[in-house]
């Protein structure tokens, strides 16, 4: 945003400081200048500011000034001068403005949730003519083009004080002025040229017979002001934010007025607006028809510039700021009457507060009524960051905070264990986006439970964040797909987050509830896997996937010990069917994993396979961590005995290993499966059937195993798999030779 300094002194005469040190008396106090260009003798600078989103009031010379006369503690012009009243911005000491008065000109508010006040006045026998004086003077200086002296005094105005207008050639109109939404198809023709289609949520400024604006953002070819203009309707008015944004992104238009209007426009200052684009228009002749007309729908009224008044108390304002380097042993620097100084002059009203139930003195309490100009300041630590801010963050004193005691978050010892065992598995972490789209968190949403449903914005930025994400997936995949297409082939990733998901209620009118959840989720790709005694390679990222989560669940202690964790070939329709499945602890699922479906692969153009894992954290930070313990490694010779048996395909590994464990041996230090065998021919492995072999090893801690003892676990090994179905193979099988 451009400001010119000379403009701004003609609101604040009397500043001491020169242009330099008032851009950087204004960027300590939050309102950054990031450059400041000489305009030559007697023209003063042009500064370059970056306004946040939220600071709409200052996005304009008036609302700057406000700041310089706050910083120096200097009186603020008023906007306009109207014989024997004084307009300031919020148009409040407008006596002679009244929705109640008789309406010189018809103006109907039909969407009376998106449009809270519609004033406007009617001029004639106006002379359109290229403006002079100071607009033009001010409009070169900052690169403003110049229209004619009606459409350039919106703009003045819109620059000066940051409320935008509108004036319609009055000849134009059919009847009065209606403010409605859009009829289904209905087409309008903009100021700039182009015809839109408008959808029955897009506002618009209307007469008896079609839409001549669309409300907030453009004005419409029909109605415009030209050289042959001689009566104007000057609107000023103001709009629902939310509305202008929607047409704002559909129509592809983004204005200087949608810019204000999207993030809060000042309620009151509608009259000031108008008056002052009439009086401009005016000083080329013309008069006046007719009282203001000024219509007001209450409602948006009390929510919007007559919010009920905050209290604030001076000793929270010292607790939460701490010591200045202005302070005195025995007084802060950050008086009451320093308080209310500051905040009457960015506009507030203090009064003191007669709340009984505050704890601090009544005379160090403050009932703070806020400016309508100021829709960001809603609790009492949002006047306390104003008075910070004005005050100067530079002037506080370096200090260390109360010793306390620090409390750590109750899963903060499982987030690092977690953390640390998939560092030492390879992978590394990742953030992604907290939105989604529809479309991946319907695809992405693993059984939501009934009744939950994704969040959506109330803003949007755009279509692919409209959502809290449901689920890591979606970012995981972006992150993927973003390495591949810089042509990073292995790839191992990990996001631990929230996830979100909304409880409606029996009407379905507004999300009831938001639920937050820990998940996590692993990436990873790679294009040449190395094949194991146990898997082939395109096998090999499935089973380190599942590895990984086989290695997350042995940091924590789960009922039922190691046969509590289990696998099922089910798995969600985002993953490829036959290389996926679900983890299971006791009996319910804690992670989905495998590879991404070809669709989705092929639709998100990734080059190569990618294999990911969902895994509910909230459910394993329920289980306690394990306990690490050290024992002595034992004296005693170890003892390794082999065991070669076929078995089904249904047989599961996690089937086997329980039923060994269950034998409880103590003295069974290692069961490790070291190579699984099929047989695509059939002869020496049936089909549908695979060899395993086996590798136990026995050790104990006290003595040297003796033979019978290591007979008897054999044979009741052997026992234990054969009741599982397995057939014990003789020597010098293939799957016996190859080992």
């Amino acid at each position: 945003m451009k400001i010119l300094t000379n403009w701004l002194r003609t609101y604040v005469p009397n500043i001491p400081a020169d242009d330099h040190q008032l851009a950087d008396d204004l960027t300590l106090r939050g309102i950054a200048v990031e450059g400041v260009h000489d305009l030559g003798p007697n023209n003063g600078h042009l500064f370059e500011m970056d306004i946040t989103t939220n600071r709409v009031d200052a996005m304009n010379h008036y609302g700057i000034a406000r700041e310089a006369a706050t910083i120096y503690n200097l009186p603020l012009s008023p906007l306009l001068d109207d014989k024997d009243h004084v307009v300031t911005p919020s148009g409040a000491t407008n006596s002679h403005i009244s929705s109640e008065a008789p309406q010189s000109f018809p103006v109907t508010i039909e969407a009376k949730d998106l449009c809270g006040r519609f004033t406007a006045q009617v001029l004639r026998n106006v002379t359109i003519t290229p403006s002079t004086g100071d607009i033009k003077t001010y409009f070169e200086a900052l690169g403003q083009k110049q229209i004619s002296n009606a459409v350039d005094a919106s703009n003045f105005v819109l620059l000066g004080m940051g409320h935008p207008t509108h004036a319609f050639d009055l000849d134009k109109l059919d009847g009065g002025i209606i403010v409605r939404l859009a009829h289904k198809g209905e087409k309008l023709k903009l100021l700039d040229g182009t015809d839109r289609i408008l959808e029955p949520d897009d506002l618009v400024v209307a007469d008896e017979k079609k839409a001549l604006a669309l409300a907030g953002v453009m004005g419409g070819w029909d109605s415009m002001i030209t050289p042959e203009t001689k009566n104007i309707l000057v609107e000023a008015a103001w709009f629902d934010q939310a509305s202008i944004r929607r047409s704002s992104r559909r129509h592809g238009l983004h204005t200087d007025a949608s810019h204000r209007f999207e993030r809060g426009a000042d309620f009151n200052a509608c009259p000031t607006a108008n008056h002052l684009v009439s009086q401009l228009i005016l000083q080329n002749g013309g008069h006046i028809e007719g009282a203001l007309i000024d219509v007001v729908v209450p409602g948006i009224a009390a929510r919007t510039a007559s919010r009920p008044p905050i209290t604030l108390s001076v000793k929270q304002v010292q607790r939460h700021l701490g010591t200045t380097l202005d302070d005195t042993p025995s007084h802060s620097a950050l008086t009451a009457d320093l308080i209310r100084q500051y905040l009457t002059a960015l506009g507030c009203t203090l009064t003191k507060a007669t709340n009984p139930s505050s704890t601090s003195p009544v005379e160090e309490n403050f009932d703070v009524q806020l400016p309508s100009w100021r829709l960001d300041l809603e609790r009492e630590i949002d006047l306390i960051e104003e008075i910070a801010r004005v005050y100067g963050y530079n002037r506080f004193a370096n200090t260390l905070p109360t010793p306390g005691i620090v409390i750590a978050h109750p899963t903060a010892a499982k987030e690092a264990a977690v953390r640390a065992r998939l560092f030492a598995l390879g992978f590394s972490e990742s953030i992604s986006s907290s939105f989604a789209g529809h479309s991946d968190s319907t695809l992405f949403h693993t059984n939501p439970q009934q009744g939950h449903l994704p969040v959506p914005m109330e803003n949007p930025l755009s279509e692919e964040a409209s959502l809290l994400r449901p689920s890591l997936i979606p970012g995981m995949v972006t992150m993927l797909a973003h390495n591949l297409n810089r042509d990073v082939k292995e790839v191992r990733l990990f996001e631990q987050g929230q996830v979100f998901t909304a409880t409606p209620p029996a009407d379905g009118a507004y999300i009831d509830e938001v639920h937050e959840a820990a998940q996590l989720s692993l990436g990873l790709t790679t294009t040449q896997p190395r094949a194991t005694p146990l898997h082939t390679a395109n096998d090999v990222p499935f089973f380190e996937l599942k590895g990984a989560i086989e290695s997350l669940l042995s940091l924590f202690t789960a009922p039922g010990g190691p046969s509590a964790l289990a696998f099922s070939p089910d798995a969600p329709a985002w993953l490829q069917s036959g290389r996926s499945a679900t983890a299971l602890l006791n009996n319910h699922p804690i992670a989905h994993f495998g590879e991404l479906t070809h669709s989705q692969r092929d639709a998100r153009k990734l080059r190569q396979p990618i294999y990911l894992v969902q895994l509910d954290l909230a459910k394993l930070y329920e289980l306690p961590l394990k306990k690490v313990t050290a024992h002595d490694l034992s004296r005693f010779q170890a003892v390794e005995r082999d065991f070669s048996f076929t078995f089904p395909d249904t047989m599961q590994w996690h089937t086997i290993a329980a039923a060994i464990h269950a034998l409880s041996i103590s003295e069974l230090q290692r069961l490790t499966p070291t190579e699984i065998f099929r047989d695509p021919k059939g002869k020496s492995v049936p089909p549908a059937h695979y060899a395993l072999l086996l590798k136990c090893v026995f050790q104990s801690s006290d003595r040297t195993l003796r033979e019978d003892e290591l007979t008897t676990w054999w044979s009741t090994i052997i026992a234990t798999l054969t009741n599982l179905g397995g057939t014990i193979r003789a020597p010098g099988t293939e799957a016996d030779k190859k080992s």
